[in-house]
């Protein structure tokens, strides 16, 4: 078949998200330009155009007005001819004013339309070629998947603000310009000239600028995408963030961030800043050499003042047009840099990998029959290591095979390789008698069916998630839902539900525990009923008898149907049943369960053993022998022979026999045995040096600084005697403790925003030792933020009550963020902006003074000369000014946000554990609101807020000015300023409302991106992607129509703000005509009015065009400080300040316990129970009983609904959680892997000088756990980066280092939730020793359960049942009691 072909260039292949956009083209606004797109980018410029001839005539018209103030002053007109005259002219501008409003209406509206059909076509031209990228892509991506998605929807945003009102704008300021220099041209192109002599200069300065803005745009991209990625690793794991003290050390790693994309802005804004300051100094420049030569040329009587005027005002106008644009430049530079990177990411997504063929085969039936031959594979992230070797398997139509082996040893690696999410590189893949390649991957996933361990459900209702297994999900009745409940047996646990299938289930399915998630999955595939079925550990979450029930159910159903079943369990395996062995990716072993127990090794040699004594599973009849098709009894490499060579990979043709002797490799699941050195010593002896003398305390707390700077391989040199729990510790009543002192770092982020070394975050450093003897109150210091001024929005309210804050509001904000040291910023700032603004009256007086060398009978040229010199001197000023407001105003917008970031980061990670599970608090939607909402709201404060304060000093400066020069004309221009303030306030209210509406719709839109692309291989498994792409669709068709709706209301209000400024202007002119003609005042006071009046509406009249962003802002401002505005150390969690030195007796009296977000009724119902200390206790029951629920509580994750939880007689309420928690490690189900290296993931949020944390103590957790052998054949050993954008990890490999993260801490409580569920059987084994040994030295273990021999290993059992306690006591005695709830769920009974 042929196949387009095509290199991988570096990028793709080191997963590059963009390609080389550091000088990327204007053209790159226009990159999702398309043919439809046209006709209102066509209109948009012609409308763009024509209102920016709008300044250019009324240049012509001011200039004729003052011809005849100036006639009038020289004694040509009388006063009724002047009144005549400026009344047909006033008569012309207010027909300009209505033609202006009418075309910044239409060009207004028609910009904002086309940046939504950039953002449109943006988007789904992104979720198109994602769709169609193979897993391989998403591999690759360097800093993961969630990051990339972050950045894409960011910068999705940035192009469509560049592409709307700021492209018009900048559009009609060059069409301003152009037609400015024109009409100064035809009127007198030698004023003209000499007036722009400059311009060329200026042009080089500003481009060289300019060449220093896109570098840092694109570094600053880069440090936010990390930034974004440290919050969403941290907000996704938030259970190990809160059980192991890492929540400042989450916030100092964010903050470091943040601070390193500042440093990266304030380089772009330090450029922007000398562009203004520059381009405002040659703007008044000119008229030096321009006035003077004006002057000359009418004494020679070459030119009228009046064509001098209007000359000399159109070149003015133009450069002020060309001054606008450069508040745009940067959102326009942004613009354009997303722009190429958008379209660079996909055109790398269009390109295809080398050798891929697409197949367009589509049997008429599947039968099942897959041979798998000779198969190698390694995945993209790990091209090091080989998941797959050589490795040949047979699954024969209509039959259940197994596939068993160690974590990491390729099991899943198959699974992948069937669906095709993966090309194998050596080897092929056969489908009823069909090469995998050749088979048209739509058909291929409508026949194959995988259900993985983590069972991935959408945001819908439960109905809805099981009817997703068929591919006309709209057309799947209940009836056929609740048959597939059945095979699942979730019945019981739906018909407790408030609202049965309805239940919506939440984000990732959050509403529902572990095993009732993979239930659900169970069902869909019910449904779903292919030929083909492949479960990957997809009943690890469920206890021993719900497992049993389901896999019976599961081969009542999936008789005579192929079904792959990838496990470790080896109990599901049946004697009659066929199962592969694998090895670090070769198959070492296969054949029936009976023979390969008949054999002398191998892991089900080693189930037949009385310490491990697996129950022989009950199942239903079998399929006859017969039914195997004979011809594969001796196939090549694909064939079930019961011997095969490990290291040869030749066609073998042996004759299958029952009988037949297996092979096994020695060692295979040999990861957790221990060395001879281990043997030597305690799991948990302490690493310290034999010449060092004295005892060293162990660092027991969250937040202290010195955590986070930790050296990988810096091992400390301390001594000391392990206690008698064999830690290296005095005994509890002695050791040494750590106060938890507050940390500045998270109250002061200045202390670190402009430096951020250790010297400015270590004042939590060891406070001294004292000998406990009891507990002890422990002292602390809330930390609390400055008054936000913000308390309606700081409550955490539902979504309903979200209304935008008015921006004097969030103004008020400012000065409580920012450091004594930054408030001198802010200060001096608003004073430049002050001095910028008093430039504007001064200006239009010596403006003034000019205009009136016109008429002075004598000594033109040197009066005209010294009032030029003066405007001279009025540049440099204002230019230094402009420069100082513009920079300084930035600076501390940065720091204001990023002080608010590191807040709201503080205390979203703060907030009790439930708040989590509340849907407007997803994790997509805060690393959303940290990254592109606080860069919209420093527009605030650097663009915004200084505009607006020199607009009203200007206004306050130009009307005190104008009333002390001509206080008639002064209060009728007045006159018309409430009908400009309503319109402008109504302006700015809908188009407020409407940027609220069109951010909730890009949102939503948002959302659905990140849940089909986070969870791609489900989407991709279940053929989901017509159903998503269509939701997609709609989605941003909804947000469109909002943005339609936006763009007509926001248009129409702003064409009638602006046309009221020329309205304005004409009663100006009129009524200064009757005043002049009345001669109650000097013609050079009413210019000398009309000058500062014009200039200061026309700066005013500016504000309008920022309204939109302004509003944009204001929203995203809003939703930062709700987060900023949460409630801190207010929660249950900081309700206590007793600090224990030892667990003591731990009791449950009367608890219960509802979660606010899963509407099951409470999952522990008035239960008591204790537990001793230094005992090994097992929690067992079935999926849902509460289980976890009690581990969550013991840690303080939730509060109880009722009755008291103790440790020692102490209720948890009064104890200090943080030191609590350092007391007890968690192992989760579901480990949590950060995106760093292996060692900063076992040390996670361990001080650095604790000898825990040395290279030594991780290397020997690392052992104990199982992963050491595999961490050092990394090619980076310990310093391999892994989690999100680094190497892969199998579940059982990630759940290694979460139990060595867990055994580095040498805990008095160790907590293991299902910890063997991802681990193979002799992995297995080295956890039940772990809690043996961890027994013998006198550390407690609670272990939640449904192995039986991990109940076997410990002391004592309890029971739950519908959340209490059903029975306890030790495993042989419960699990031979007649009638017992144990006995029930080991299928005894």
């Amino acid at each position: 078949m042929e196949v387009e072909i095509e290199e991988q260039n570096d990028h793709e292949r080191r997963g590059s998200e963009t390609s080389d956009t550091s000088t990327p083209r204007w053209r790159s606004l226009f990159a999702f330009t398309t043919r439809p797109h046209l006709p209102p980018l066509a209109l948009a410029l012609i409308l763009s155009v024509t209102s920016g001839v709008v300044s250019p005539v009324q240049s012509y018209l001011l200039g004729k007005v003052f011809d005849c103030f100036t006639n009038f002053g020289a004694g040509k007109y009388a006063g009724s001819e002047l009144i005549d005259k400026v009344s047909r002219y006033t008569l012309g501008v207010t027909g300009l004013g209505v033609a202006s409003g009418l075309l910044h209406t239409g060009y207004f509206a028609l910009w904002l339309i086309f940046g939504e059909l950039q953002a449109k076509c943006a988007r789904d031209s992104l979720f198109d070629c994602m769709l169609e990228k193979d897993m391989e892509w998403y591999d690759m991506r360097k800093d993961g998947i969630e990051a990339l998605i972050l950045r894409l929807q960011t910068q999705i945003r940035e192009l469509q603000m560049s592409t709307s009102q700021p492209l018009g704008f900048a559009i009609q300021s060059m069409v301003t310009a152009l037609s400015g220099l024109g009409l100064a041209f035809y009127t007198a192109w030698d004023l003209t000239l000499i007036t722009i002599s400059t311009v060329p200069f200026a042009a080089v300065v500003l481009g060289m600028i300019s060449s220093r803005m896109q570098p840092s745009i694109d570094a600053q991209a880069k440090e936010l995408n990390n930034a974004a990625k440290l919050a969403s690793n941290a907000l996704q794991a938030i259970d190990v963030v809160k059980c192991f003290n890492g929540q400042d050390f989450e916030t100092w790693q964010y903050a470091k961030a943040v601070n390193r994309a500042a440093k990266k802005y304030l380089i772009q804004a330090k450029a922007n800043a000398l562009q203004i300051g520059f381009v405002r100094f040659i703007t008044l420049s000119m008229f030096v050499q321009g006035f003077w030569y004006g002057s000359h040329i009418v004494i020679t009587g070459k030119k009228q003042p009046g064509q001098v005027l209007t000359a000399f005002w159109s070149c003015l106008s133009a450069l002020q047009a060309a001054e606008q644009i450069l508040p745009q430049i940067l959102v326009l530079e942004k613009g354009r840099a997303a722009g190429a990177t958008l379209k660079a990411v996909l055109t790398q997504m269009g390109k295809r990998r080398r050798a891929k063929a697409t197949g367009d085969l589509t049997p008429e039936f599947c039968e099942g029959d897959i041979k798998v031959r000779n198969i190698s594979f390694r995945y993209p992230s790990r091209p090091d290591q080989s998941a797959l070797k050589h490795a040949s398997f047979f699954f024969p139509a209509g039959e259940t095979t197994f596939v068993i082996g160690s974590s990491g040893s390729g099991k899943s690696t198959l699974g992948n390789l069937l669906m095709r999410f993966y090309e194998p590189a050596v080897g092929e893949i056969v489908i009823d008698g069909h090469a995998l390649q050749d088979i048209d991957v739509a058909w291929l996933r409508n026949n194959i069916t995988l259900v993985q361990q983590q069972s991935i459900l959408f945001n819908e209702t439960i109905f809805k998630n099981i009817a997703f297994g068929r591919r006309e999900w709209g057309k799947v009745t209940r009836e056929e839902v609740k048959r597939s409940i059945d095979t699942a047996f979730l019945q019981t646990t739906i018909s407790e539900l408030p609202k049965g299938l309805d239940t919506t289930v939440g984000t990732g399915g959050n509403a529902m525990s572990g095993g009732q998630r993979q239930r659900v999955a169970i069902a869909r595939a019910r449904l779903r009923d292919t030929p083909i079925l492949i479960l990957d550990e997809a009943t690890s979450a469920l206890d021993h008898i719900s497992k049993g029930m389901v896999m019976n159910a599961i081969r009542e159903w999936r008789r005579g149907k192929t079904t792959i079943i990838i496990t470790h369990d080896l109990s599901q395996i049946a004697d009659d049943e066929f199962a592969y062995i694998l090895d670090k990716g070769v198959v070492v072993q296969e054949g029936y369960r009976y023979a390969l127990e008949k054999g002398n090794t191998g892991p089900l040699v080693a189930s037949r053993r009385p310490s491990v004594n697996f129950p022989t599973t009950k199942r239903l009849p079998r399929l006859p022998e017969e039914v195997r098709k004979p011809s594969i009894l001796s196939m090549s490499s694909g064939s079930r022979s019961s011997t095969i060579s490990v290291c040869s990979h030749d066609s073998l043709d042996i004759q299958y026999h029952p009988r037949a002797q297996s092979v096994y490799v020695p060692g295979m699941f040999s990861l957790a045995k221990e060395s001879p050195e281990m043997n030597r010593r305690s799991y948990f002896e302490p690493f310290v040096s034999p010449a060092a003398t004295g005892a060293f305390a162990m660092h027991r707390m969250s937040g202290v600084p010195d955590i986070f700077t930790r050296p990988l391989n810096s091992s400390q040199s301390a001594d000391g005697r392990a206690g008698s729990h064999g830690w290296p510790l005095l005994p509890r009543r002695e050791q040494k403790e750590q106060d938890l002192g507050d940390w500045s770092l998270i109250n002061e982020f200045h202390k670190f925003a402009h430096k951020p070394d250790r010297a400015s975050v270590e004042r939590g450093a060891v406070q001294g030792s004292r000998r406990q003897s009891e507990a002890i109150p422990l002292k602390t210091t809330r930390i609390e933020a400055g008054d936000l001024s913000l308390q309606a929005l700081g409550s955490d309210k539902g979504e309903g009550s979200f209304r935008i804050a008015p921006i004097n509001r969030i103004l008020r904000t400012i000065w409580p963020r920012l450091t004594w040291k930054d408030r001198p910023l802010l200060i001096g700032g608003f004073f430049f902006a002050g001095v910028h603004a008093a430039a504007t009256p001064i200006f239009s007086f010596v403006f003034s003074k000019l205009l009136a060398t016109f008429f002075q009978p004598a000594n033109r040229e040197r009066e005209a000369l010294k009032w030029s010199l003066s405007v001279l001197a009025i540049g440099v000023g204002d230019a230094i000014a402009c420069f100082f407001m513009h920079y300084l105003l930035e600076a501390c917008g940065q720091v204001w946000v990023d002080s608010l970031r590191v807040e709201s980061m503080k205390r979203i990670i703060d907030q009790p554990r439930t708040w989590f599970d509340q849907d407007k608090n997803s994790v997509s939607k805060l690393t959303e609101c940290l990254d592109r909402n606080a860069e919209e709201m420093r527009n605030l404060l650097g663009r915004f807020a200084g505009f607006m304060f020199v607009v009203v000093i200007m206004l306050v400066l130009a009307i005190i000015w104008s009333l002390v020069v001509c206080w008639k004309l002064t209060l009728v221009g007045l006159a018309a300023a409430p009908f400009i303030y309503a319109v402008t306030r109504l302006y700015q209210a809908v188009s407020g409302k409407w940027e609220g509406r069109s951010n909730d719709a890009g949102t939503a839109a948002a959302s659905i991106f990140t849940e089909t692309f986070g969870n791609i291989r489900t989407v991709r498994a279940l053929t989901l992607e017509g159903y998503l792409h269509e939701k997609y669709l709609r989605a941003t068709q909804k947000a469109f129509d909002v943005g339609l709706s936006r763009s007509a209301y926001s248009g129409t209000f702003y064409g009638i703000s602006d046309s009221g400024v020329l309205f304005a202007t004409a009663l100006i002119f009129y009524y200064g005509s009757i005043v002049a003609a009345s001669k109650a005042f000097t013609v050079q006071n009413i210019i000398t009015v009309f000058s500062m009046l014009l200039f200061s509406i026309a700066n005013a009249n500016a504000i309008l065009a920022f309204i939109p962003q302004i509003n944009s802002s204001c929203a995203t401002a809003t939703r930062l400080l709700r987060l900023a505005n949460l409630p801190y150390k207010a929660s249950h969690e900081h309700a206590g300040h007793v600090r224990l030195p030892a667990l003591g007796t731990i009791s449950f009296n009367n608890i219960s316990l509802t979660y606010p977000s899963r509407p099951l009724g409470p999952v522990l119902n008035s239960i008591n129970l204790r537990l001793e200390p230094h005992t090994s206790i097992a929690l067992v029951g079935a999926s849902g009983s509460g289980k976890s629920t009690i581990a969550s509580l013991i840690l303080g994750l939730y509060p109880p609904t009722s009755g008291m939880l103790t440790f020692d007689s102490l209720a948890i309420s009064d104890l200090h959680l943080p030191s609590l928690r350092t007391l007890i490690a968690i192992i989760p189900q579901t480990p949590q892997i950060f995106a760093t290296t292996i060692a900063n993931n076992i040390a996670y949020a361990m001080p650095e000088r604790s000898t825990l944390a040395s290279q030594a103590a991780i290397e020997h957790a690392a052992e104990v756990a199982g992963i050491h052998t595999f961490i050092t054949s990394l090619p980076r050993g310990y310093n391999t980066l892994i989690g999100e954008g680094g190497t892969g990890l199998s579940g059982g490999q990630a759940q290694r280092i979460a139990i060595a993260r867990a055994v580095a801490r040498q805990p008095m409580l160790m907590i293991l939730d299902e910890v063997t569920s991802a681990l193979d059987g002799e992995s297995a084994r080295g956890i039940r020793e772990l809690v043996r040994k961890l027994r013998r030295q006198g550390v407690g273990v609670l272990m939640v359960t449904h192995d039986k021999e991990m109940m076997r290993a410990c002391e004592e059992i309890v029971v739950l049942k519908d959340g209490r306690v059903a029975e306890k006591g030790e495993f042989e005695e419960l699990v031979q009691r007649k009638g017992g709830e144990l006995r029930r769920l080991m299928g005894k009974d």
